[in-house]
């Protein structure tokens, strides 16, 4: 994804705590079912993302910033899948889904979160105007995705709808019609 500005340049200002914190995101909605990846079939729209978040860390099973403790890296740009779906209650009218562990089938990646978010460990590459990642996924050639700039909050009483996308600073296609195609090498 090519940006305006400097990728990464910009992350929410710390809030102190879960509830009400903000996350900034590059963010590619794709056509592949969420099953793909290990949420349930058609439950959304599957979408990677690369997103930073002062305020807690969802990538407990990895160490982004090297310092030998997982707990501490949500300030620093890392991947997740999500699964997008619509609520009129969000500012921008999607979410990411809502589910309940133990009911809902989450990948054995997902973090400790109510909320169909997985954290692949996928490193991005954040380089002058350019987000960019490589996404291990066997046979999505012809998939389409399209590219967005948004930022999200978690609910500030911590209930659903839990994580709120409330602002898209830009949509590559303009109306998230997924353009783009991957192809094989």
């Amino acid at each position: 994804m090519e940006v305006a500005g400097v990728a990464g340049s910009v992350k929410p200002v710390p809030v102190g705590q879960l509830t009400g914190a903000k996350a900034e995101s590059y963010v590619w909605p794709t056509s592949m079912d969420p099953s793909t990846v290990g949420f349930d079939p058609e439950s959304g729209i599957l979408a990677l993302a690369i997103t930073a978040h002062p305020d807690f860390d969802d990538t407990p099973l990895f160490d982004e910033n090297g310092d030998g403790d997982p707990a501490n890296d949500g300030a620093d740009w890392h991947s997740h899948w999500v699964v997008l779906v619509e609520d009129d209650g969000c500012g921008a009218g999607l979410k990411v889904r809502d589910v309940s562990p133990g009911q809902d089938l989450l990948p054995a990646t997902a973090p400790y979160l109510p909320i169909a978010l997985d954290s692949p460990g996928m490193s991005p590459i954040l380089d002058g105007r350019t987000a960019r990642i490589t996404v291990p996924v066997e046979n999505a050639e012809d998939v389409s995705f399209d590219a967005v700039t948004a930022e999200l909050q978690v609910n500030e009483n911590g209930e659903a709808p839990l994580l709120c996308v409330t602002g898209v600073h830009d949509i590559a296609s303009g109306d998230l019609s997924l353009p783009g195609k991957v192809m094989a090498k």
